[in-house]
């Protein structure tokens, strides 16, 4: 139970203990087993006390954390994990996640199918930054020593993935909407020495969705590889009410070389959950290797002979299965319209700030994501004021996140002083909030209430202070 009247699903808790007794049913053949001596007491003790430790949080569950890109397991999920790990399954080898294993295959499959891929080699991973590792160690494979490209506002991760790939790396600036600039990437092409272009289709700043279209038409000109980066955005390709461009953008996400989703993001996994698919199964060569302990009962396809990674946990595997049974990643189904009621709840966010003297909203949501700034007669005083805001909206319970952002993206008579403002790369602390909730939407009121409160709270104090 919650305070306030809140409470934590606990649903879950009897979906176990009325699917414990059917896993248990297929062992039942086992001569039985002396139980480990448990202090009941003591265990319930340490708990106790780890329940206490977790208060420490945030509200990561609740609708009123508007922050960073964390939201619940769906209960399903929940149940599904914990069920496994009554089993405690590792989909290195066939050996160690029987089960698991096939459920891995069948679930990754769901992802590719989203992407409307007929074909594919991937697996689960750890999350998206070795997700997007396994790409590019392909994709320096395929084109060794030659350039990574990805934008200024691609995930720093890639640059850093590089560097431990060996792999030289250029950022290429984005346009006003933090988008890859079609012009200064062609040019940067130009120079004949790139061999993969990073595309991100939402970026964790902004949520903004490179234009896959026009470089996929760039590739056909050039040759270069094409690694999309959907760690964050990639479930959107089934929201129906994009915008064109964007749609347009994920509709072609069919036509990359390689994809990393995340399902611990909006697939409604426990962390951690990523995933990296590859159009063309052929490059499995690479990851091809002998073991002499792990693969001797099958000759099938094991999911350790095109993974990087050895241990991984099949209880992952066991609920995105289940979840992608319960919620089929369809158009128009009802996972679906989860995440089109989150986009809904940044349009609303978005359009409420940008109707605001208060605030500035340089650049309108493609997914959901809101990013502004408080006005202020200089970048320095906005940046303030902007985490002046983020505590006093702690205060009242509502957590945002904080985000610089170039100049750049700002219009050029955002700023109220007629001091000349540096230009270029100078930054801007803006609050930022990822609405990716479906109940987000219902709460946009109560939201929109604290913000503007935390607001004239924190005009109140620099007007008294000055």
């Amino acid at each position: 139970m919650l305070a306030d009247g809140m409470k934590f699903e606990e649903l879950s808790i009897a979906w176990i203990r009325s699917a414990l007794p059917t896993l248990a049913e297929g062992f039942t053949s086992l001569p039985p087993t002396d139980s480990p001596s448990i202090d009941d007491s003591a265990m319930l003790a340490v708990l106790q006390e780890t329940a206490t430790r977790l208060r420490e949080n945030y509200p990561y569950f609740h609708p009123l954390y508007a922050g960073q890109m964390l939201k619940p397991p769906h209960p399903i999920a929940r149940a599904a994990y914990a069920l496994a790990t009554w089993i405690n399954p590792n989909n290195h080898a066939l050996d160690g996640g029987r089960a698991s294993s096939e459920m891995e295959i069948e679930a990754v499959q769901g992802l590719a199918t989203m992407f409307t891929w007929a074909t594919h080699l991937g697996h689960l991973t750890s999350g998206g930054t070795f997700a997007n590792l396994e790409a590019l160690w392909i994709a320096g494979q395929l084109h060794p020593g030659k350039t990574i490209l990805a934008s200024e506002q691609a995930h720093y991760t890639h640059r850093r993935i590089s560097s431990v790939l060996q792999l030289p790396f250029d950022s290429v600036a984005t346009d006003p909407q933090g988008r890859l600039d079609l012009t200064v990437l062609e040019s940067r092409i130009q120079k004949g020495d790139v061999g993969t272009v990073v595309v991100t289709l939402g970026t964790t700043a902004l949520g903004a969705v490179d234009p896959l279209p026009e470089i996929l038409a760039l590739r056909d000109r050039y040759g270069f590889r094409i690694h999309a980066d959907a760690a964050y955005g990639g479930y959107f390709t089934l929201a129906t009410n994009l915008d064109a461009e964007t749609a347009d953008s994920f509709a072609a996400l069919t036509a990359v070389d390689s994809v990393v989703v995340d399902p611990h993001k909006h697939g409604l996994q426990p962390y951690g959950c990523g995933c990296v698919l590859f159009r063309d199964p052929s490059v499995g060569r690479f990851y091809k290797h002998d073991s002499p302990y792990t693969y001797f009962t099958s000759d099938q396809l094991h999911l350790g002979e095109i993974t990087l990674e050895c241990s991984r946990a099949g209880a992952s595997a066991v609920a995105l299965w289940a979840t992608q049974r319960a919620l089929p990643l369809i158009r128009g189904g009802e996972f679906s319209g989860m995440l089109q009621s989150c986009r809904l709840a940044a349009l609303e966010l978005y359009r409420r700030l940008h109707a605001s003297a208060m605030f500035i909203a340089p650049i309108q949501p493609e997914l959901d994501i809101v990013v502004w700034a408080i006005r202020g007669s200089t970048p320095e005083e906005s940046s303030a004021k902007a985490r002046a805001l983020f505590d006093a909206a702690a205060r009242r319970n509502l957590h945002l996140a904080l985000v610089h952002l170039p100049q750049s993206f700002f219009p050029a008579n955002t700023w109220l002083t007629s001091a000349k403002v540096a230009p270029g790369p100078a930054q801007v602390l803006c609050l930022r909030s990822v609405l990716m909730k479906s109940e987000h939407l219902a709460w946009i009121d109560a939201i929109w209430e604290r913000i503007e409160a935390a607001g004239q709270e924190v005009l109140t104090a620099v007007n008294t202070i000055t």
